[in-house]
């Protein structure tokens, strides 16, 4: 009898042991120096400018390879903002649009990162940015996972069209050809490299 009850213990360590490990989940850190978040709006309809955030941060955390079960949070310095040309970025950095004073985090907390196939996804979840908070979907092309002597590197790249006008980034003038002089709607670009955290 004791030998079938140390054989059923051991057993159940075993299984125990081996469901805390298919559920440990790996975590990654964004790599600064090799990722950046752009972004292109329309200027007087007739053409783009481009811009992009130099400060950021965000980690993901999956217990799956496939990165199905991702959990993904992600936030931008806006005082960070850059258009290569200081009176737009002073411009874009008060009240008529970002504050960056009052609000100074743009934050992104993921809901699902659903697999569409071969090394598409399409990644869920809601974005702040000043006081409002809404749902975002990006489509999202996975790059693939490097190992290098510093450890492994996972590479994506995240494109959404966002219109400003949701996030009370309203400031505009009406041209007299006709037109506004900004354009509502903003192409963002993220190409993240993250390095898994030991």
């Amino acid at each position: 009898m004791q030998r079938i009850l140390a054989s059923l213990l051991a057993f159940s360590a075993i299984v125990v042991t081996s469901t805390t490990t298919s559920a440990q989940s790996t975590k990654w850190a964004v790599d600064k120096a090799h990722s950046n978040v752009k972004f292109t709006v329309t200027h007087m309809a007739i053409s783009e400018v481009d811009g992009n955030f130099k400060s950021f941060d965000g980690t993901l955390e999956s217990a799956k390879q496939d990165f199905s079960d991702a959990k993904i949070q992600f936030s931008i310095d806006v005082a960070s903002i850059g258009t290569d040309n200081e009176n737009r970025d002073n411009h874009l950095k008060g009240d008529d649009f970002f504050n960056a004073a009052q609000f100074p985090k743009i934050s992104f907390t993921s809901t699902s990162m659903k697999p569409l196939g071969g090394n598409k996804y399409q990644l869920t979840g809601t974005m702040t940015v000043r006081d409002v908070t809404k749902t975002v979907t990006w489509d999202v092309t996975y790059g693939g996972i490097m190992s290098t002597p510093r450890g492994r590197k996972a590479g994506f790249k995240a494109k959404a069209t966002i219109n400003r006008f949701d996030y009370n980034l309203k400031w505009n003038r009406a041209m007299e050809a006709g037109g506004l002089v900004v354009g509502e709607n903003v192409d963002v670009v993220l190409n993240i490299q993250l390095n898994e955290v030991k």
